[in-house]
């Protein structure tokens, strides 16, 4: 076994290293490197071992923890709409669409269908975070609304784990099954939250007082497998329990503490996941039934983004464009789906072959899809050539700037500050997230450019190390703080001027370096005052 353990390492580690080269995401590689371990080592019934699933599902455990520490409940209450209205839509459409299409065009028994259905509605969390992280458009309005759907797809497998329990029961009643899961769930979120806010906030407290990493990382990692055991002891999903852990420490003052700690434990376990997901293609399956897959493929995809795309085009105002970019992002099938087709065929609610043809066509879309988010905008701009072209910044004369002003956030207050710059004659270059501001403001040939300032390049395109200054006047605490990180990274923040709304923000920054935080109640009382003064 130790031997297996380390070929595949160097398997995983070789293929990566060969595929960064040509900007191939991390997760092809995994997906190969169990692909060829099934084979090379005829492990093919490895895949089975409840240990292996077991590690290989802490990666998503992990996964989900992180998507909760980026919630708090008021977040979460924000959100509602792109969570619980569009999410569900997404889920009960394409649940809906394609149980019916599987019941009557397939012939496969209706729980049976109804089951698949839900299965193929979901996406896959783990592929699509983890690239939306790493390329920052978690941050733009589309990564948001993705967000908002996926995390609905997290909640609704519980339901859906349960609907398989009912369909296979065999004894009992399916009232009683109900009424015992509904009471073990308010029991568990009871004890959850009443333990999150009266005593993580003096844990962590009690931890940071050692002042020893490795005390603090372990407390983390015993919160999130003890409320992930918790959960599965009450018969619910490890993930439920961790998601719910990660909610309840986003509101304490150690959050951003914790996600840069966990970072290294989630990837490591979510690439075991994703090798396991590699060991399940079988491909004496796809050649048998290539002609099925091919047609299944396609159809599944166009019909899931059709759906995705028609809730927020006409739902909601979101530019057309941008509801491509959110059908495009979750257009996949997800690793939910792996586990729910495995417990029901179980539970002998699908046959191996139905099984084994649903499990290539998840991996495969799973495949395709960091392909399709690494191009996600020229795609984009190829099915939508006419609303929201892309914006030609080259236009934009930045290339010999120094000792000018990066001015982050182009709102109203940026405007204004910009505005003092150009009358005191010296130079500035902005970035701003908003599309229409950066149009119109490169309509007056402004040196205002698209972009996520928390990304590092789009900081060095603006020449940041060579500034004079930094000015960062933008109204999202959160990102405030993802990008305040960014910057520090590059200019250790000894030059950074940020404006925050009130004195907790100031709080939460207090470990960035910074010697230049205007709180903007303080400032606005202090003129308001002087002004009485002055009467």
């Amino acid at each position: 076994m130790l031997e297996i353990i380390i070929i595949t390492i160097l398997i995983s580690t070789i293929l990566n290293l060969l595929l960064k080269q040509f900007e191939i995401p991390t997760i092809i590689g995994y997906i190969a490197t169990g692909t060829i371990i099934a084979y090379g080592f005829h492990l093919h019934e490895a895949v089975n071992s409840h240990e292996l699933k077991d590690i290989a599902e802490f990666g998503v455990v992990f996964l989900m923890f992180t998507i909760g520490l980026e919630f708090s409940a008021k977040h979460l209450a924000k959100m509602k709409k792109d969570v619980f209205v569009y999410g569900g839509a997404q889920v009960l459409l394409t649940a809906t669409i394609l149980s019916f299409l599987a019941h009557h065009f397939f012939s496969i028994e209706a729980k049976s269908a109804i089951i698949i259905g839900l299965a193929l509605a979901l996406s896959s969390t783990a592929i699509v975070l983890k690239l939306l992280n790493e390329s920052g458009d978690i941050n733009k309005a589309y990564g948001r609304r993705v967000l908002g759907v996926l995390l609905f797809q997290d909640i609704a497998v519980i339901p859906i784990l349960l609907m398989i329990t009912i369909f296979s029961a065999k004894d009992g009643s399916v009232s009683d099954l109900l009424l015992m899961t509904l009471g073990k769930a308010m029991l568990l979120l009871f004890g959850l939250f009443v333990a999150g806010k009266y005593l993580l906030e003096p844990f962590f407290e009690s931890v940071s007082k050692t002042k020893s990493d490795e005390i603090f990382i372990s407390s983390i990692l015993l919160i999130v497998i003890g409320a992930s055991y918790v959960a599965h002891m009450f018969g619910f999903s490890y993930s439920l329990g961790a998601f719910v852990a990660g909610m309840l420490i986003a509101e304490t003052h150690y959050k951003y503490q914790v996600q840069a700690d966990l970072i290294p434990f989630r990837d490591l376990l979510l690439g075991v996941f994703f090798i396991t997901v590699g060991m399940q293609l079988n491909f004496e399956i796809i050649f048998e039934n290539i002609a099925t897959i091919s047609v299944l493929l396609p159809v599944l995809i166009a019909i899931k983004m059709t759906i995705i795309y028609s809730i927020f085009r006409f739902s909601s105002t979101t530019s057309s464009r941008d509801s491509i970019k959110t059908s495009l992002s979750i257009f996949q099938l997800g690793e939910f789906a792996l586990v729910i087709f495995e417990l029901a065929y179980a539970k002998e609610l699908l046959d191996p072959t139905t099984g084994q043809i649903l499990i290539v066509v998840v991996v495969i879309s799973m495949i395709m899809t960091p392909f399709v988010l690494k191009n996600i905008s020229k795609i984009a701009d190829t099915i939508n050539k006419t609303d929201e072209p892309t914006l030609d910044t080259a236009k934009l004369d930045i290339s010999s700037l120094k000792n000018h002003i990066v001015l982050v956030g182009y709102g109203r207050l940026g405007k204004h500050i910009s505005y003092l710059i150009e009358k005191n004659n010296m130079n500035f270059v902005a970035i701003e997230g908003d599309i229409k501001t950066v149009k119109d403001a490169q309509k007056q040939n402004l040196p205002v450019i698209f972009g996520n300032a928390s990304q590092k390049n789009i900081l060095e395109s603006v020449h940041i190390r060579d500034a004079a200054s930094v000015i960062i006047s933008i109204g999202n605490s959160q990102k405030l703080h993802h990008i305040c990180q960014s910057v520090n990274e590059l200019t250790n923040n000894t030059k950074t001027i940020v404006k925050v709304n009130k004195y907790e923000e100031k709080e939460l920054l207090d470990d960035l370096n910074l010697s230049h935080i205007v709180v903007e109640t303080e400032k606005t009382a202090t003129a308001m005052f002087d002004e009485a003064m002055k009467c």
